[in-house]
Formats: C-alpha cells, structure tokens, sequence
C-alpha cells in the first residue's frame, strides 16, 4: 500500500492526533481499511506527532531577513513565509513542536528557494497552477458534542503503590484531558490513573478533586525530557461535570477554544449546498429483513431523496395511473445480486423500455448479467434503444454504517441524535443504492449495431416484462433548502393547457399544492417572465362541476431542462384564486390516496437530512466546483470522500501535496475555456446540468508516473478510430470514459450552516469571514463520473472482443 493513496484519510486524522479519545476516532475512520494499511497508517501517524528537538534555523538559508521565533526552550530563526508556516503548523498540532511541524516548515522552504533558484521552471509552474485543484473532503466530519480548549494548570498524578507525580495539562475537556509529565513517570500505563487538578481544588472544593480524578491513559508520546499523554475521564459526579463545564465557559474567552473539527465541517457541508440542489441521480434506501436462517435477505426500497435535478428520473418509472414501477424494476433479487458480487459490475448496469396499449405503459427491464446469461443481449440493446422510452442506467450500492452518527455537524453542546422517530427510521437501513441516468442519444445509435449480432426473437423478450405494481410503496423526500416550499407537494399527473398571448402549448403537471405546481410540456417554449400565464385544465373540468377551470393566473417562478419543466405559482388578487380554492379541495378530499412528494415545512427535515448525510458518505461520483477569479473563474475544487476513488487518485498521482489534484490533462490546450468556461456562461442556476463526455487513455511512465490523454469522442474520429483508441489505451495501460456535468450554481446556503459559522465567528471571526467568502466565490458545479462499462458496449465488435479475452483469461 502506498501513503499517497491515502492522503486525504491522513489530512482528516491530522487534526485529531492531539485528542484524548484518538484511538477510538483512528478506529471509527479506517474501519473499512486492511489490517496492514491501518498499521502503516498509525504509524505514520505516530511519527509526524512525535515530539522534535531540531532546531529550525534559515539565517544562512533564506534571502529574506530572519527573525527570532522562541517556542518553549527552543529559538527558532525563521523568515517571514516559514514563520507563517510554522505558527500555522503549530496549531494543528495543538501547540505542540513535532516532527510534523519541522517537516512541513522545511519542505515549504526548499519548495519556494527551487522556484527562485530555477527561474526557468517558473514558468511551468505558472502554467500548471490554473489546473491545480484542491480537495474538500465531504460526508465524513468528525463531530465532537464539548469543547475543547488549550488550558494549563498543575496537576499531581497517582497510582497505587507509585509515588506521586507532578505535572501539567496542556488541553482540558470535560470528557478528558492531555497532560505533560516528565518522562521517568514510573506510572503503568495499561492502569487507570488519578489525577489531582491542584489549582482548580485550591479554588473549587469537590471530593473528587481532593482525591484526584480517575482516568484512563489513551496514548502516549515523549522526547528526551517529557511524556505526554491522551486520557478519558473514566469516573466522577455530575457536579464535578458541571464545574468542568462551567470552568471551561467562563474561560473560553481567555483561552483558545479549538474550532478546527467545526471548520472544516462548515467547509464541507456549506459545498454540499452548492452540489445538491443539482444532484442527476436518484439517491434509493433500502431495508432487508431475513424472515428464516437458511434463506437469502430480503430487500426492499422504502424511500427516495428527491432534489431539483433528478425529479426527471423519477418521474420516468411512473405509469398511466401516476404509481412507480421502480420496485418491479429493482428487486429484491437484482439488490443480492449487485451486493453478493460487488466485482461483478454487470449486476450494476441496467437497460429499460417501454411499451404501450390500450392506455396502459408496461415496462422492460434486464441487467448485463441477465442480458449475458440468456444470450438475449444483442437482441435487447437493438430491439430496444431505438424506441424514445429507452434508458440505460448504472446502480451503485454501499452498506451503511450504523456505528456513526447519522448527524453530520454537532456543534459542543448538540444532542448526538435526532428525534426518537428520526433515529429508529435510519437505523432500519441497510443499504444506500444511487440509481444514476447513463442515456445518450448518441449511444443508442450505437446500440443498433447489435441487430447483426442476434439471432433471437422478440417473443424471447417477454420474461423482462415487468408485472404490474398496483401502489405505490416508496416514500419520497426532499432535499431540504432555504427557499423550500411552505406547503407540502403531492404528485398528480393531468392534462394542461398554457396560453400566453397567441402562444399556446398543452402538457402535464408534475406536482401540486394548493398555490403552485410543477408542469411538463410537450415541447418547449419561451415565455415572459414579467406576464402572468393562463393555466385551464380541461380533465379535471369534468369533475369540477359549476367551477370554471380555465384561464386562470399564474406567474413563472422558474424554467428547467430547457424550457420544458415550469415551476408556477397562482396570482393571488383581491378576490379568491379559483384554481387554488379546488386545488385545496382536491388534495383535502383525495391525502390518502395522492403520493406526497416533499412534507409542510419541516415535518420530515430531521428524516431529509439524514438521508442525505447516510448518501454524502460514499458518493461514487466526483464533484467539482468552479470559482470566480480577477479575470475569469477556475476549477478549483474537487469534493473528495475517505473511500477509494479511482478518478481521484489518477489526478492525485501527479500532484505533489496531499488533497491536491492536477487537472492538466482534462483542462490544458483551452478545454477549460471551450467545454467548461464558455457552456456555463450561456447557463443559469434553474437550467439544470447538461455534459459532455471524455475518452482517457492511461499509460504509466518510466519512474512511476502517470501519463493522461484526454480527447471527447468526436476529436477521435469515427467508430474504428474510437474502437482503435480504447484498444491502444488498453495496451498502453488502461481506458477510461468519463461523463463530464456541468451548471451555474445559485447563491450559496449560508443558512443551512449559519449555526457552525455562528459559533466559529465568536472564536476565530476571520476564518468565519473567510469561509463565507470561499463559498460565495464559487459559481458552477458539476461532476466526474466513470462510465468505462457503458461505452465499451456502444462498439459490439470491441465488447465481444474484450469479452472473449476476459472469458479466456479466467
């Protein structure tokens, strides 16, 4: 295993080095890596915070004037850029000088004097920094419910039958503290210890400060003079709790609260923000249940996440009678498959169609493996893709992991959990599946070149259909966001007809509440967004009696996919809306039976959010963001998780710091200008994404590195150029394809984390600032997503080639 694969887990156990209560963090975070990798990690983890005696002096090594900087007994000389280093290294460290902070001063140093020594590399390095992106890790923040602050007193530590010890602490929490002792201690460190707070029980009386507090030792570390040691209160009453937590308020002030763990929370969520709203895929949770010992789980969807973006997915599986047919579509069977053989990419990769008469829409469905195991896959792909209702889509999956907090943000103080309710619905999840829309137009005119390979006939067909579901049994939520809506929506499907001056187009509606709705049309058109639009409904005329349902007031709040998709809400005069007063009657007279799409306010936000926490842990995508500069804007952000990512690491490999990505090879030779810059200007934040895909060929080099050629698949040429470029890239190292989003964000949702940054402005007010700022800057969002599997099937020759290779090999 290589450390460099795992830089942003070491970036994210770096600031927690210093806790008492590490041991159990370190677990909780790398519970899902080998036995070896943890080692390694700790002990890389172990060095970098091992205390250091070097002194750091660049008098004779700087062309800048040096000034003396004095830590403990140590006087460091440094110039202005290292002492900026080194302070801003020291406090990661929790004050304390370690080998850490001495190597990352020294590495800063030798990488500024390299750039003034070698003038002609300046001008590399200038070309590569518009492709230097950095990394914020998302859906995966370590939460601490008390604070902590940097607080020295001195203490006494006892154990029985060993003398005495005098000491100090360096950080006090109410649940445990770090200490400093010399280093011929005599204490045994596998025993609880005692410690007395000597200037807390000359001001406080508590029995248990007379007597010492018991608690126990977590970790250790020491130099020649000195032992520190990480400890967890074990013991003691609660009002020796509610003095430590009243002697930590009242002094927060005067002493440094540490806000680090809340910092980069806020950072994470508050890109979240900017990611959600544009989310294209349809986030699924499922629940399993084993009614017998000797027979395979049972998995079932119970609920959906709904955002801005994906409602178009969604709304795909619903029939003439407005139910979805996504369960008969994902089954119970197809779930064990794709969790069983998590190598096994076929179970992941879905193909659909439809078919309608009599007014009734039947739907198809196989996966590649079934389509592979009945021979049935030439003859599904050109059978079906030619038909407008064909989709091609991708299921992903991962466990959940109940051992942590479904809360993603505790601010000291916070309740760990949500509502009893919340709790015990989350718990019931096993599984989070993200069911992401891979359809191309371009693609299914590839798909018709399997007619040659099938010999089949359509009747073969028929064991994809799928039965009828007669209800709806999913729960569908949405993601929660500042300017949501206060009414509940429900999901109701009748016919629609727009008038506008002489513009007149017909559709459906999407959704409802009693003042707004969310329509389809057939084709889209471009209307005055200063002049209010003329809704009747000529279906629901039938049943509305003496009531007029036509021409009736409704201004445009917003457009999507170009044009098609329309938010309304009724103008509301002097006298009452007839359209709101029936709608009212219709969804009071008919909650049971309609399908309600988001809950009235925040009824169901605690449930919202934390679906959206258990999907934020592991996305299989990779987000990016684009800032706003001087002069223009850059990609200067990848959202990054704790798990393994193949795009991210391809990126990381040619970087030289951790959580840093060079983009060279995607952006270089003007295509951040030409396919990310340009697009996005044309955009606003209600257009949704649109993308584009990339062809990567892969090869590695003499001496470890990586070599990247990117090409979208008509700068490669026609259909043998692209079959003989993914067999070229195949020998040279490997191929990949990338679906490549993109769209304007709108402003960011300060409110969502208007508490973390609250409570981090009282502390540290120019990093609250400075945050705000970031998220501000940022303007468009999107995503990289592999879809290696996908394209290969788009060139039958090459799939049956490849396929036979790989048959032959196993």
């Amino acid at each position: 295993m290589s450390l460099d694969e795992h830089s942003a887990l070491i970036e994210q156990l770096k600031p927690l080095l210093m806790e008492p209560d590490f041991q159990s963090l370190f677990d909780m975070l790398t519970k899902d890596e080998s036995n070896s990798t943890r080692f390694l990690l700790k002990m890389e983890l172990n060095r970098i915070a091992s205390a250091c005696t070097r002194i750091i002096d660049l008098r004779d090594k700087s062309e800048l004037p040096c000034e003396e900087v004095i830590q403990g007994s140590r006087h460091h000389y440094l110039d202005e850029p290292a002492r900026e280093c080194f302070i801003e290294s020291m406090a990661l460290y929790r004050g304390n000088y370690t080998l850490g902070v001495y190597e990352h001063v020294i590495d800063t140093h030798r990488r500024r004097k390299i750039k003034l020594q070698e003038p002609e590399r300046v001008t590399d390095n200038s070309l590569l920094e518009p492709f230097l992106a950095k990394g914020v890790v998302l859906g995966s923040y370590f939460n601490r419910s008390e604070e902590r602050m940097n607080y020295s007193i001195r203490i006494a530590v006892l154990q029985p039958g060993i003398i005495e010890t005098l000491g100090i602490t360096v950080d006090l929490s109410v649940g445990g503290a770090r200490i400093r002792l010399p280093l011929n201690h005599g204490l045994n460190l596998d025993n609880p210890i005692k410690v007395k707070l000597l200037e807390l029980s000359e001001e406080y009386y508590y029995e248990e400060l007379q007597k010492g507090v018991d608690y126990q030792i977590v970790d250790t570390q020491h130099n020649s003079e000195y032992c520190w040691m990480r400890l967890k209160r074990i013991a003691g009453s609660d009002a020796l709790v509610d003095m430590l937590s009243n002697l930590i308020q009242g002094h927060k002030f005067r002493y440094k609260v540490d806000i680090n763990d809340i910092l980069v929370a806020a950072m994470g969520l508050g890109f979240e923000r900017h990611y959600l709203p544009h989310l294209p895929h349809l986030p699924l949770f499922v629940e399993s249940e084993t009614h017998d010992e000797n027979e395979d789980k049972k998995y079932k969807i119970t609920h959906k996440l709904l955002s801005r973006d994906n409602q178009q997915l969604q709304y795909y599986f619903q029939d003439e009678k407005d139910i979805s047919q996504l369960p008969n579509m994902i089954t119970s069977d197809r779930i064990h498959a794709l969790i069983n053989e998590p190598d096994n990419k076929d179970h992941g990769l879905f193909f659909s169609f439809t078919f309608h008469t009599k007014g009734r829409v039947y739907f198809y469905s196989a996966t590649l493996a079934e389509l592979k195991k009945t021979d049935l896959l030439a003859l599904f792909l050109s059978f079906g893709s030619p038909k407008p209702s064909w989709r091609t889509l991708k299921l992903t999956h991962h466990a959940v992991d109940h051992s942590k907090s479904y809360k993603s943000s505790l601010l000291p103080g916070d309740d760990s959990c949500y509502s009893a309710l919340a709790e015990t619905q989350l718990k019931r999840f096993s599984h989070v599946l993200q069911l992401i829309d891979l359809t191309d137009p371009s693609a299914t005119e590839h798909y018709q070149d399997w007619n040659d390979k099938s010999d089949k006939k359509v009747n073969e067909l028929k064991i994809f259909g799928q039965p009828k579901k007669l209800k709806n049994t999913i729960k569908l939520l949405s993601l929660q966001f500042s300017e949501r809506r206060n009414e509940a929506r429900f999901s109701f499907k009748t016919q629609i007809t727009v008038t506008q001056g002489k513009t007149t187009v017909t559709g459906f509606t999407h959704d409802i509440s009693s003042k707004g709705l969310q329509i389809l049309l057939e084709h889209a058109e471009e209307f005055d967004t200063t002049a209010a639009l003329q809704l009747s409904f000529p279906k629901l005329q039938t049943i509305a009696g003496k009531t007029q349902l036509s021409q009736l007031p409704y201004r445009l709040i917003r457009t999507r996919q170009s044009g098609v998709n329309l938010h309304l809400a009724a103008v509301m005069g002097h006298n009452p809306h007839i359209g709101v007063e029936f709608m009212n009657k219709l969804i009071t007279s008919n909650r049971d039976k309609l399908e309600k799409l988001t809950e009235a306010n925040s009824e169901m936000k605690e449930l919202a959010d934390g679906l959206k926490n258990l999907l934020m842990r592991h996305l299989d995508s990779v987000p990016y963001f684009i800032e706003k500069t001087v002069k223009s804007a850059k990609l200067s952000t990848l959202g990054v998780g704790t798990h393994k990512n193949e795009i991210t690491d391809l990126f990381a490999a040619s970087a030289s710091q951790s959580l840093e990505y060079n983009l060279e090879s995607l952006l270089k030779d003007g295509r951040l200008k030409h396919d990310f810059l340009d697009p996005i200007r044309t955009k606003n934040a209600q257009s949704g994404l649109d993308y584009f895909e990339l062809y990567l060929q892969i090869s590695r080099q003499s001496l470890g590195e990586v070599k990247v050629r990117c090409a979208t698949p008509d700068e490669i040429g026609d259909i043998g150029a692209r079959e003989h470029f993914i067999n070229q890239s195949n020998n040279l190292g490997r191929f990949m394809a990338l679906r490549v989003y993109r769209g304007v964000t709108a402003k960011p949702d300060l409110a969502y984390i208007r508490r973390e940054l609250e409570y981090i402005a009282i502390h540290a007010h120019h990093k609250a600032k400075q945050l705000q700022e970031l998220l501000k800057k940022i303007v468009a969002v999107g995503e990289f997503l592999d879809i290696t599997e996908e394209v290969i099937l788009r060139y039958p020759n090459l799939y049956q080639e490849l396929n036979n290779e790989t048959s032959k090999a196993s």
